[in-house]
């Protein structure tokens, strides 16, 4: 599980040293991943270091066409596959059905999963993982998926990142102009301090509040498309992102989100707590 990844970040490292960009040519290759068909490359953009929550890693590769990961167990972590463009065929528990991208399948604690890239083109995928601990597990079933039965609609939690699905907000966290925003999975989806993941549209020129939780929050802004700024609370410096890069705010470190660019600056972020009692908490407020 090892890759590209960012540095760990304390009070003096710059936002911008610890920005991930993605970059498919220190992908490494990867053949039966999980005892899967075929082969994918893939980099890590954040390890367990990236967060100073319970976040493990944060991956960003290709899976092959006819080929996928192997479905196995996670014990001691929660993992989400994400394709962010064409189809794949996902599978929770022994049953598939196909997710059109960008689209996901969070796997709880003690469950198994897989995926297999049915169709003969390459689907861009990325791979978020949050632990009881910064401990990673897994258990192989050997079972590559590649000629599962196919269940006409999900029988398990799945998103998809539909803009037609967003809602306008005014000053979203603080920040002005008017955005686009979804809580895509609440924080009861997922029994780690995974907390959420949120799916917002920013137009050019507006700005929107970053992990306005931050004593007991963490957060990763994933671009999804566009382009922008990110500014950290109490500090003026306007650190440049762009599509593709991977974000960390760590706990207590919040700011604001601006697009600067002339389209939409599109962002999928996943909130993780401190503790079991710091998502009670936010559950509650």
């Amino acid at each position: 599980m090892s890759g590209q990844e960012a540095p760990a970040m304390d009070s003096n490292t710059s936002l911008a040293k610890c920005i991930v960009h993605t970059d498919a040519s220190k992908y490494l290759y990867r053949a039966a991943p999980h005892q899967g068909a075929g082969t994918m490359e893939y980099a890590a953009l954040l390890d367990a270091e990236g967060l100073d929550s319970n976040l493990i890693f944060l991956h960003r590769g290709v899976i092959h066409p006819q080929s996928g990961i192997g479905a196995h167990f996670h014990n001691r972590c929660e993992e989400m596959f994400v394709i962010l463009d064409g189809e794949a065929q996902f599978t929770i528990d022994g049953r598939t059905a196909l997710l059109k991208g960008p689209a996901g399948a969070p796997c709880r604690l003690g469950h198994s999963h897989g995926i297999f890239n049915h169709t003969d083109k390459p689907v861009q995928w990325l791979n978020i993982n949050v632990g009881l601990t910064k401990t990673y597990d897994a258990f192989d079933l050997g079972d590559s998926r590649a000629d599962a039965p196919i269940d006409p609609r999900p029988t398990f939690m799945s998103m998809r990142l539909d803009s037609t699905l967003l809602k306008p907000v005014q000053d979203f966290n603080g920040g002005s102009g008017t955005v686009q925003y979804r809580r895509v999975f609440e924080p009861s989806v997922f029994n780690t301090v995974w907390s959420y993941i949120d799916h917002v549209l920013l137009p050019p020129g507006t700005v929107a509040g970053a992990n306005h939780q931050q004593a007991d929050m963490s957060e990763v802004h994933y671009v999804l498309a566009g382009s922008g700024v990110v500014i950290l609370a109490g500090d003026a410096a306007e650190t440049s992102i762009h599509k593709w890069d991977a974000v960390p705010l760590r706990l207590g470190q919040g700011g604001f989100v601006k697009n600067t660019g002339d389209e939409t600056l599109e962002l999928m972020v996943i909130g993780v707590a401190r503790s079991h009692d710091a998502k009670e908490a936010y559950i509650t407020q």
